[in-house]
């Protein structure tokens, strides 16, 4: 009998990491035997509903078509995880997978290890172990809930693995590496044969600073986004700057209560959301990065690009120790600072040598097939 595998996806960083999974499955599968065949569905919470955020993915990354999409986004975190814990422990008992992947840190990601650890189904959480130490953020909430009921935890450094040892977690913990380095270095190549980003937009690589703000604790604070914002408009009289709006970004910009209009950004290039391949040529081609991004932290160290962190704190620590990233906060005048100041740091080798989504599908399989006999 194949190892039947659901995989839970929902938002943008998700359908990256699936993507190189569902790649080394594939590999996988072309010479198992029949006992360690992997059979992957996938299930799409919805979470992320914007079609350059979601459906695009799975066309250019060639992941498989979801086996279901549940169209769960808006509504508070509560009622959003809510609704995700009812739909999708209805697919676990309908589906009877031997185990369940989720990846990072998002409601789907928690939603999906509560019902499938509820239902006595083994989890499988890649990106496991990482730690802000801000109870505020709710990605932190998810990270700890989940790490607390997965049966395998691919850590993607030994800071990770530390973190877990310090919450009692010792069992089916496994340093891995980055599978978003996976990523990079399989989708570098495609984004400078495919992309025409930089065309587009009249850019010349290295001479433009590439900017993201996503995440609540910037957005929903009036005086920080108005900070930031600030900022990237000092910073785009001298370079120009390239700004991808998140949908609930450019919806907070538009909120009156924010005291900054878009008529005093005329220096900044405000664009939709573009692409996976659109995203990696503009990070790999830019002068500096400025994020609150914790995979575009990451992303910035592969393509050899400086970044400046627009939050208080950094799961990623590794890049800070190494030199590539600096952590500042919502603070105008350190953001500026902090770009004249970007430099090249040195290399970090706990990310692995791109080899992470083989190494996550040969656990898998071990474990399931551990389980197996024990049953039998």
């Amino acid at each position: 009998m194949p190892m039947k595998l659901l995989t839970v996806v929902g938002a943008r960083p998700q359908f990256i990491k699936a993507a190189m999974i569902s790649r080394a499955i594939i590999a996988h599968n072309q010479t198992a035997s029949a006992g360690s065949f992997i059979e992957e569905q996938i299930l799409h919470t919805g979470q992320h509903y914007d079609p350059n955020m979601s459906e695009i993915f799975f066309t250019q990354l060639g992941i498989p078509e979801p086996a279901v999409n549940l169209n769960i986004n808006g509504g508070s975190h509560g009622e959003m995880t809510a609704r995700m814990l009812v739909r999708i422990e209805s697919e676990i008992l309908a589906r009877q997978p031997d185990m369940v992947m989720i990846y990072g840190d998002t409601n789907s990601t928690l939603a999906g290890a509560l019902a499938a650890s509820k239902l006595h189904v083994p989890v499988a959480h890649v990106e496991a172990g990482l730690r802000s130490f801000n109870r505020r953020m709710p990605e932190e909430i998810n990270r700890v809930l989940t790490d607390h009921l997965a049966s395998l935890l691919f850590c993607p450094t030994l800071t990770a693995m530390e973190n877990l040892v310090r919450e009692g977690i010792t069992q089916g913990v496994h340093h891995v590496g980055d599978v978003m380095y996976d990523a990079a270095l399989v989708f570098a190549d495609i984004a400078a044969k495919k992309s025409t980003i930089l065309k587009e937009l009249g850019l010349t690589s290295g001479q433009y600073l590439l900017a993201t703000v996503h995440r609540a604790e910037n957005t929903d604070d009036p005086e920080r986004l108005e900070n930031i914002l600030r900022a990237f408009d000092e910073l785009s009289r001298s370079f120009p700057l390239v700004f991808p709006v998140h949908p609930r970004t450019r919806e907070k910009m538009k909120n009156s209560a924010f005291r900054i209009s878009n008529s005093g950004l005329q220096n900044i290039r405000l664009i939709d959301p573009v692409s996976f391949i659109d995203m990696v040529q503009l990070e790999r081609n830019a002068l500096c990065i400025l994020t609150d991004s914790g995979g575009i932290q990451k992303e910035a160290y592969f393509h050899g690009v400086p970044c400046v962190t627009l939050r208080n704190e950094t799961e990623w620590v590794e890049t800070v120790i190494a030199g590539w990233n600096q952590v500042v906060g919502a603070n105008a005048k350190r953001i500026s600072r902090a770009v004249g100041l970007a430099h090249k740091g040195r290399g970090i080798t706990e990310y692995g040598e791109g080899a992470c989504s083989e190494k996550i599908v040969e656990l898998m399989v071990r474990r399931v097939a551990d389980i197996k006999k024990k049953v039998d």
